[in-house]
C-alpha cells in the first residue's frame, strides 16, 4: 500500500493520513476539531472472530484510532499511556461502526478521552485511553 501524499492541514489530518494501520481496513475520519474526532468502520468478513461477531481487536483499533485523533489534535506527538475497553454489545459483519472521542481533560503533558462506539444510536463499546505528549517531532526508535 502506498503512503497518501501529505496534503492535510491539521495535526490530525497529518497523523491519520499517515496511519496506514487504519486506512488499510479502511476506517475513515469522519469530522474533527480540538480535542475530539468521529472514525467511521464498516466490519468486513476478515474482522469476524470464530464466533461470529466482530473480533474486539478490531472495535479496540477503532476506538484507539478515534483517540489518537482527538489526542493528537493539539500538535505534539501523543501516544496512549494506558487504555481499557468495555464491551456492551456484539458487532456483526456488514455493520458499520461509528466511534465518538471526547477530550475530558488535560493537565500537563497528560490526557483523559472517552471514546463511544455505536452501531446506528446501540453502544457497542466504550473506551477510556490515557494520553502523554512526548514531543512536538516524531521519532523512530532504533531496534
Amino acid at each position: 500500500m502506498t503512503r497518501a501524499p501529505d496534503t492535510a492541514s491539521s495535526p490530525t489530518e497529518r497523523m491519520f493520513a499517515a496511519d496506514e494501520a487504519s486506512r488499510a481496513l479502511g476506517i475513515e475520519l469522519v469530522e474533527h476539531g480540538t480535542g475530539t474526532a468521529v472514525l467511521r468502520m464498516t466490519v468486513t468478513p476478515a474482522m469476524v472472530n470464530g464466533h461470529g461477531i466482530a473480533h474486539g481487536g478490531y472495535v479496540f483499533l477503532l476506538a484507539d484510532s478515534a483517540f489518537a485523533c482527538a489526542c493528537n489534535s493539539h500538535g505534539p506527538v501523543t501516544v496512549a499511556a494506558a487504555a481499557d475497553i468495555d464491551f456492551v454489545a456484539p458487532a456483526h459483519q456488514g455493520d458499520v461502526l461509528v466511534a465518538n472521542a471526547t477530550e475530558r481533560t488535560r493537565f500537563g503533558r497528560s490526557g483523559i478521552y472517552d471514546v463511544r462506539v455505536e452501531r446506528g444510536d446501540q453502544v457497542i463499546a466504550e473506551f477510556r485511553g490515557r494520553s502523554r505528549s512526548i514531543s512536538s517531532a516524531r521519532t523512530k526508535e532504533s531496534p
